[in-house]
């Protein structure tokens, strides 16, 4: 079974969030095991932009394998459909590809040596979500690419 880890920095607090996140974990379940990994946020009061990121991203990296396909959530990144999603992630799987793991990083965003570590940059949208809001949308965007590649119905 295909493996997806989702690591992303910080935790989510809002009870509704983790409710729709453990929601999508449970429906994925049947395609894919899913692990979501959190890393703490540094505190940012004293500290530069720069040393914020190199700290939350030097723990991300930390919790990334060497054989890891890596998607990173990018403002920068390529804006894809759903259909687009469904179509990438099919072909690694069909590749034999495990696991593929999607990285969110923090408020501050993301450090040019996990950039660099990425093997494919995606834009959620042109418009800004937090970034516990971006893994629900995230969740349930694999978990429709799994049911488009399955010739599954899933609400539209």
């Amino acid at each position: 079974m295909i493996k997806i880890k989702v690591i992303a920095v910080g935790s989510l607090k809002e009870k509704f969030l983790k409710e729709a996140l453990n929601e999508y974990e449970k429906r994925l379940s049947k395609f894919a095991k899913v692990e979501i990994i959190e890393v703490e946020e540094t505190k940012i009061q004293s500290k530069s932009a720069e040393n914020v990121k190199k700290e939350e991203c030097d723990r991300l990296l930390k919790k990334i394998g060497e054989k890891d396909f890596v998607i990173l959530l990018d403002v920068h990144g390529e804006i894809i459909s759903s259909e687009e999603l469904a179509t990438k992630l099919d072909n690694l799987v069909q590749k034999g590809i495990s696991p593929i793991t999607f990285v969110i990083g923090g408020t501050l965003g993301l450090s040019e040596e996990i950039r660099k570590r990425a093997n494919f940059k995606l834009s959620m949208s042109k418009m800004t979500f937090t970034h516990q809001m971006c893994r629900v949308i995230l969740l349930e965007q694999i978990y429709r690419a799994f049911k488009i590649n399955n010739n599954e119905e899933y609400h539209h």
